[in-house]
């Protein structure tokens, strides 16, 4: 994406940036006009105050002098208001772009968010959307104002001497156009320093979220010269794309000085000739200098430039990531009360890879439960996910009460279906804060009593009270407070809060004590029953009590029925069934 696509998009996702901008380009022509008069009032305290045939004039002195004061403040005044209403405008555009930025994370799919590290999404809508800061701030409305001035000047120069202001743009045209040439190499500098840079961000996040494992394995030096080869690598390159901006940069002050030279030999020459008076050839020489410095000042701005164009570009490609589980464009409502599942010829396969599920097709009545077994791989938990609209498959289709989930809308689809996956995932809060997200338009002391009321029904009360404050204990970041087994409690209290018309579960309780696994398995009888529900189940004793089994084998239906059938049938699940009550008798 080049320059021109990235301000026109940018500025398309962000209106706020452009908002206002004519009036803010016209108060910076005001601002630069008012700075360029300066010259003019030299040239008069020159040639008609100091250098006057009848002596030094003091009053001319003085009135050109308070007169040049007089600019110097309203120019100030109306610089101010440029950079404050660009400061107002970057702070309103950069909020729509996280926004939206943030947005576009939560509709990304779940195969979209796995194929990177969460922390270079982090990286893309603060540090990325930082680096655009000061350019929208700072630099940018600088920058406006100086371009303005030096073109200004300009014409300024032009008018005292085109002579003179052919020989300053002469001086200049070679070193911006090597400036120019500059450009692309640090913008490509920039942009593998930002990449890398989210890098980091990712594996330093990820290792704080896997502090216990590193430490358990003794591996925290190993883990810390990774950390230290990368970061020594990103300040190789932040070294390298600062000595190309402080090359760019010293070879404009060098375009300055001699343009500065040339200028008044040249302006001296025309002076000795009797073309050009004293103060005109001085006002000229100040006339370069302020064509000059804010041309130094852009320059040197363009390296900040070109880090942010590289934040911002990073920040719309997230924007614009196509989102494959997309809202329905003419949505179909679920029909009412209890409603059944029908997965039709699904295919699905992952990043053109081998296909992870081969057209499987089942139906599961309302109201009934559907066991799904299988070796690790067979497919289970990717099929699991597809029920709940986490992706789309490939090819076929899935139906909840005879809808297509494409068809559902993702407020209705996520108020009749609820998942509680094998971990259960706790925010930092307390209890009563994580059973929110089920009922989010609840107010506090409802919410209350119908937690408590859940946890009743769920015969997890007595359990409730043996924690530090019951629906106020505090849980952790990511629940960790909490035991394992505590937090999949926690789950399910909040699915049955959601009080769902279809279930999806992925049994765990083989990582917790007997007596959690009791109340656990008792909570998911409870939260079951009378729901269409589909469990990954990991033990057979599950799918004893299921209505329907399915199994799985390299991502192939390879036997449906209900769990009598198949153990008569003396097929796969029968060779699974048989093994588990050999194992559970030993």
């Amino acid at each position: 994406m080049g320059l021109r696509e990235t301000f026109a998009r940018g500025f398309a996702i962000s209106p706020e940036l452009h908002k206002g901008l004519r009036v803010t380009l016209l108060l910076a022509l005001v601002a630069a006009s008012a700075r360029a008069t300066i010259p003019y009032l030299t040239q008069r305290v020159t040639d008609e105050g100091l250098l006057a045939d009848s002596g030094v004039d003091v009053t001319i002195v003085q009135w050109l002098v308070a007169g040049g004061a007089i600019v110097v403040v309203i120019s100030m005044f109306v610089e101010w208001r440029v950079r404050r209403r660009m400061v107002i405008a970057a702070e309103a555009g950069l909020a729509t772009l996280r926004k939206r930025a943030f947005h576009n994370v939560h509709r990304l799919s779940v195969l979209t968010q796995n194929s990177e590290q969460r922390g270079r999404y982090v990286s893309r809508v603060t540090g990325d959307v930082d680096t655009m800061r000061d350019l929208m701030q700072w630099t940018g409305a600088g920058m406006v104002v100086s371009a303005l001035e030096s073109t200004v000047v300009l014409v300024v120069m032009a008018v005292y001497s085109w002579q003179l202001a052919l020989v300053v743009i002469a001086s200049y045209v070679p070193l911006l156009v090597v400036t120019l040439k500059f450009q692309p190499v640090i913008r490509g500098a920039f942009s593998d320093i930002r990449a890398r840079m989210a890098d980091l961000l990712g594996r330093t996040s990820e290792q704080l979220v896997g502090v216990a494992t590193i430490r358990s394995y003794g591996v925290q030096e190993r883990m810390r010269s990774h950390l230290r080869a990368e970061i020594a690598g990103i300040a190789r390159r932040e070294r390298r794309a600062s000595w190309l901006s402080s090359a760019s940069f010293s070879m404009t002050a060098f375009g300055q000085s001699v343009a500065t030279g040339a200028a008044l030999v040249a302006g001296t020459a025309l002076g000795v000739r009797g073309e050009l008076s004293v103060g005109t050839v001085a006002a000229f020489a100040l006339l370069v200098y302020m064509f000059s410095g804010p041309l130094m000042w852009i320059v040197e701005m363009l390296a900040e430039m070109q880090r942010a164009m590289v934040g911002w570009q990073r920040v719309i490609e997230l924007v614009d990531a196509p989102t494959t589980v997309a809202e329905p464009d003419v949505p179909i409502p679920l029909p009412a009360g209890e409603v059944g599942l029908t997965v039709d010829a699904v295919r699905l396969t992952y990043d053109d890879d081998d296909e992870v599920l081969k057209g499987i097709s089942l139906s599961v009545p309302a109201g009934n439960r559907l066991a799904v077994v299988g070796q690790t791989g067979s497919g289970k938990t990717s099929l699991a996910r597809l029920l709940a609209r986490f992706f789309d498959p490939t090819s076929g289709h899935i139906r909840v009460g005879g809808v297509d989930v494409r068809h559902v809308t993702f407020a209705e689809l996520r108020s009749r279906l609820a998942v509680v996956p094998q971990e259960g995932f706790l925010f930092e809060g307390t209890v009563l804060d994580n059973l929110v997200y089920a009922r989010p338009d609840t107010d506090s002391e409802n919410l209350r009593d119908a937690a408590k009321d859940a946890f009743a029904a769920l015969g997890l009360t007595a359990w409730l009270e043996t924690t530090a404050h019951g629906l106020d204990t505090q849980v952790g970041a990511r629940g960790e407070l909490l035991s394992a087994g505590e937090r999949q409690l926690v789950s399910i209290a909040r699915a049955y809060l959601r009080d769902p018309d279809v279930l999806i579960l992925d049994e765990a309780t083989s990582a917790v004590d007997p007596a959690t696994e009791v109340r656990i398995s008792r909570a998911m009888e409870r939260l079951m029953a009378g729901r269409t529900t589909v469990v990954i189940a990991h033990r057979l004793s599950t799918a004893e009590r299921a209505d329907l089994v399915a199994v799985m084998e390299n991502g192939e239906l390879v036997e449906f029925g209900p769990h009598g059938d198949l153990v008569g049938a003396n097929g796969p699940y029968a060779r699974l069934h048989r093994a588990w009550v050999a194992q559970t008798r030993d």
